[in-house]
């Protein structure tokens, strides 16, 4: 039979193996990490996407036999660990993955990795406490203490030491805490009268997301004054936990499944009861709509709070589709470089967030559809720092050649590294940072 030389048919992705003992054993690991590298190396299309795939090849033309199998197994751990599970190898460029018979799943076998990598013990101390972000947010947002961690992550010698010591880049911008918490802060409006459209809910519940919660909580409030400005009921989910996301990326599949049984009871309850809801990070909405349906793929509620979440752009330019949202827009933005992040860009929904930038008046949308190179807590490390400011270089120079009164980003930790990138050249450098949805609540002149 012939194999076909890749596919055109759309991307499947199958459930993830995680409670089987095959899926930790190392031999079985290694004999797939081989195969699906050697596909890669004769292919190569990924090789701009990260520093996971040059690092690859790197070592295959370094090899005593230019081939895959002159790579010494230790020496695949250099691949795996420049990988942070972006998805955007699987969704964007590899020819090669399910339905094609090669089923090459890049990024889950990355993560087959890091969970046979952290189950041995291997995850340090410094990975561990940045995947805590739900115990980090608590503590360094107490009155008092939120003060001094501030200064400290902006002290230079302290910046030293947290390098030397923790691994985490002294020149890494470190986002802020806020004592004022969303979830303690946040106002929702549920008086209004539910209004369901073709393709929407017409009341929303806000799951806060950590960052949220305790680093820019304004996000949320302006989420919030959007939706009762177009008169959408909304509720903060009663009770909530890190999405699991950070734990993902480290191996941690256990601590996914015991936040994933605090987060899916109140949540499926929401989804069932008519919600739709919002998430204003998209690592958590992907969480929620990929990643925890293919760890749990047998389990009802998953499925159910699957099907109810939306990223704030997608809800809100399908309430325009239902003729459900207002758009007399009071205030133009000017001109905005957009960057769309990688975890909203394989949610295969669109450039629902340009979409709506776009209908402001006077105002000029730059759109950036490449990785910032952040990723999650992987540009915050000492050893990564210069390979995330490497990857970003090309954004930074779009988004900053556009001369822009605004950066934005979905992502807002993606938005602070793209400052931080423009910031160190000329073009762009005067620009103020601001999350879309604050952006569209400016316009909304609320």
């Amino acid at each position: 039979m012939t194999v076909r030389e890749g596919s055109l048919e759309a991307p499947t992705r199958h459930p993830l193996d995680w409670k089987s003992e095959d899926f930790y054993h190392e031999d079985k690991l290694n004999h797939e990490l081989e195969r699906v590298f050697d596909i890669c190396h004769g292919c190569r299309r990924c090789v701009n996407l990260c520093t996971a795939f040059p690092k690859l090849f790197d070592l295959v033309d370094e090899s005593p036999t230019l081939e895959v199998d002159g790579i010494p197994k230790k020496d695949y751990w250099e691949v795996i660990d420049r990988c942070y599970l972006c998805d955007m190898c699987y969704m964007t460029k590899c020819p090669y993955v399910p339905p094609h018979e090669w089923n090459v799943d890049f990024p889950h076998l990355m993560l087959r990795a890091k969970a046979i990598k952290f189950r041995k013990g291997g995850a340090s101390f410094r990975d561990k406490l940045l995947s805590n972000t739900d115990a980090l947010g608590k503590l360094a947002s107490i009155p008092v203490v939120v003060q001094i961690v501030n200064a400290a992550n902006k002290a230079a010698p302290v910046r030293k030491v947290m390098d030397s010591m923790l691994g985490i880049h002294k020149d890494r911008v470190l986002p802020e805490y806020d004592s004022a918490k969303f979830r303690s802060t946040a106002k929702p409006d549920a008086s209004f009268p539910v209004k369901d459209g073709k393709q929407t809910p017409g009341k929303v519940a806000i799951f806060s997301t950590c960052y949220v919660n305790y680093n820019e909580p304004g996000i949320g409030h302006d989420l919030l004054k959007i939706l009762a400005h177009n008169e959408v009921p909304s509720i903060v989910v009663e009770k909530e936990a890190c999405c699991g996301m950070p734990k993902l990326e480290l191996g941690d599949l256990e601590a996914v499944s015991r936040n994933k049984d605090i987060n899916i009871p109140p949540l499926a309850k929401l989804a069932r009861d008519g919600y739709a809801i919002l998430t204003a990070v998209p690592s958590c909405t992907l969480m929620f709509k990929q990643e925890l349906p293919l760890m749990f793929p047998d389990d009802p509620d998953v499925k159910a709070v699957a099907e109810a979440m939306f990223d704030p752009f997608e809800y809100l330019v399908l309430r325009h589709k239902d003729g459900l949202l207002k758009t007399g827009f009071s205030k133009a933005l000017g001109k905005v470089s957009y960057h769309i992040p990688c975890h909203l860009r394989v949610q295969n929904m669109g450039q629902k967030t340009r979409e709506l930038l776009e209908m402001v008046p006077a105002t000029k949308v730059t759109t950036v559809e490449r990785c910032a190179g952040h990723d999650g807590t992987w540009g915050v490390k000492s050893e990564y720092f210069e390979q995330s400011m490497k990857i970003g270089r090309p954004v930074f120079r779009q988004m900053g050649d556009a001369a822009p009164d605004y950066i934005s980003s979905d992502c807002a930790i993606a938005g602070r590294h793209i400052q931080q990138g423009i910031g160190e050249g000329a073009a762009g450098s005067g620009a103020e940072k601001q999350h879309p949805i604050t952006l569209i609540r400016i316009a909304y002149g609320l």
